[in-house]
């Protein structure tokens, strides 16, 4: 059996992405850039997965660009910076690395 690259439980034998993820996920693509992050998390929690897997879920980063959450601060920080008149993109790597030092400096 395989291990699902978000969350790690079992996603079959050929699957990459267990049941869950593959909900949330699609969750993910059909509320991105349309709804405020509050929003969001309820959308996410209307999936029906537990509020543990679906935290383990926005969390992961299986492919090193930056995990679900950082993607989605990434694009509302873009957004936001558009709607000011500010140039410039914020990358979800970008969000990554500043999380990443905000939690050493807090350690």
């Amino acid at each position: 059996m395989r291990k699902c690259i978000y969350c790690g439980e079992r996603s079959g034998l050929l699957g990459r992405i267990c049941g869950d993820c593959k909900k949330l996920l699609a969750r993910v693509q059909e509320l991105r850039g349309k709804v405020s992050y509050g929003q969001f998390l309820d959308g996410l929690e209307e999936t029906g997965v537990a509020k543990e897997k679906i935290i383990v879920f926005l969390t992961a980063d299986p492919d090193g660009s930056g995990s679900i959450q950082d993607q989605v601060t990434a694009e509302m920080t873009t957004e936001l910076m558009n709607i000011m008149g500010m140039s410039g993109r914020q990358s979800a790597k970008e969000v990554k690395r500043i999380r990443d030092i905000v939690g050493k400096e807090s350690e």
